[in-house]
């Protein structure tokens, strides 16, 4: 493999900020979790809002170093309960997270 965990996890992690158009001054709150090689073909890159439970889980491609824009949102928190710990959190971070967490339970 030519793309390293790290070079993965820096490339997903760009790649969602740019994509979700996170103000800069809020983007220290979002950090890598976890990542894991997939088959020498690509990585599988967690993000997440320190301290909370939601991750957006995102596959980047080793040859290409392109990241799959169709990533994934997981979440134990239910839809009622959308609220949950963004309190603290800068109104562009609670909004996304609110949005994420009340789709996903309407796609389930």
């Amino acid at each position: 493999m030519e793309l390293t965990s790290t070079d993965a996890e820096q490339l997903a992690l760009n790649f969602f900020l740019e994509d979700w158009e996170i103000p800069e001054d809020d983007r220290d709150f979002f950090v890598t979790l976890d990542s894991r090689e997939v088959d020498n073909r690509w990585y599988v890159v967690e993000i997440g809002v320190e301290g909370l439970p939601d991750k957006w889980v995102i596959q980047v491609y080793d040859e290409t170093k392109d990241c799959d824009p169709y990533f994934t949102f997981v979440s134990p928190i239910k839809a009622a309960e959308s609220d949950t710990g963004l309190e603290e959190m800068p109104e562009s971070i609670a909004e996304i997270l609110r949005s994420e967490r009340q789709n996903l339970v309407a796609s389930s």
